[in-house]
């Protein structure tokens, strides 16, 4: 189960992206960064965050750990932007934010050192199956922390949650995307990585995952009377995308193909 904790101090919001989080301290004295869900993407952000987040933990990749974390508005009342401000209002209440990272530098393509075969083949297995859009050569929210690669940022994955169109079908979605994915060059071990995954993922772990997700954060969907309904989505989301065949993987090996 996912820790709850309380947001005790507001150290220093992250202007980076269009998301606007911020390094807090929880009241196990810990720094961490706070993704709100006032911000644009609201508690979707926050939904994917959580299932990928824990999908990847799930497949041994390092994700930092995630947290559930009551705010209070009036934690940045010191805060001098007004709209750091307004975030911080409307995001009273149940937020998610994961371990900092400190002095962590983030990946960049042509002057990082590359992961191997494998791990870079995992990767984009895993953003792959979570229609991740967001690991891209302009952005790769890849962190090098401790001589080893962090995989942070997954708030813009499962978006077809956004508008709902055809999710009973969203299992069996290629993610054509992922030809623009920044590992996807060093890929070169997709098959094995795609017999071993699946073998990691099981149905009762990934249930647990989505049963983590707050009522809070599913009400109100328009096409569903309970948050029941809406996790069942989810959840089915992601044992289909295992079943075979797994047009991800096809499309993954095809897009990776046309590069060389």
């Amino acid at each position: 189960m996912l820790k709850h904790l309380n947001a005790m101090r507001y150290v220093s919001p992250l202007r980076e992206g269009g998301s606007m989080p911020a390094i807090v301290e929880g009241d196990d004295n810990r720094l961490y960064v706070l993704k709100f869900r006032g911000a644009g993407q609201g508690r979707k952000a926050l939904i994917a965050e959580l299932i990928a987040g824990e999908v990847g933990r799930l497949l041994g990749l390092n994700v930092p750990e995630i947290v559930l974390m009551e705010m209070d508005p009036v934690m940045g009342q010191h805060e001098i932007d007004p709209e750091i401000q307004d975030l911080l209002r409307f995001s009273a209440g149940l937020n998610l934010a994961m371990a900092y990272l400190p002095s962590a530098l983030m990946f960049a393509p042509r002057v990082s050192p590359p992961p191997d075969a494998l791990l870079a083949s995992q990767i984009v297995w895993f953003d792959a199956y979570v229609m991740n859009v967001d690991r891209t050569p302009r952005n790769s929210n890849l962190l090098l922390w401790n001589k080893q690669f962090w995989l942070i940022d997954h708030g813009a994955a499962l978006y077809f949650h956004h508008a709902w169109l055809n999710y009973q079908t969203r299992g069996r979605d290629p993610f054509k995307l992922i030809k623009d994915h920044v590992l996807l060059p060093m890929a070169s071990e997709l098959s094995v990585v795609d017999a071993e995954s699946v073998q990691q993922l099981n149905a009762e772990n990934l249930r647990a995952i989505v049963d983590s997700i707050p009522d809070d954060w599913l009400i109100g969907e328009s096409l569903f009377e309970t948050a029941a309904q809406v996790r069942d989505v989810y959840y089915n989301f992601l044992v289909d995308r295992l079943n075979e065949p797994r047009v991800f993987v096809e499309e993954a090996l095809n897009a990776r193909t046309a590069l060389v």
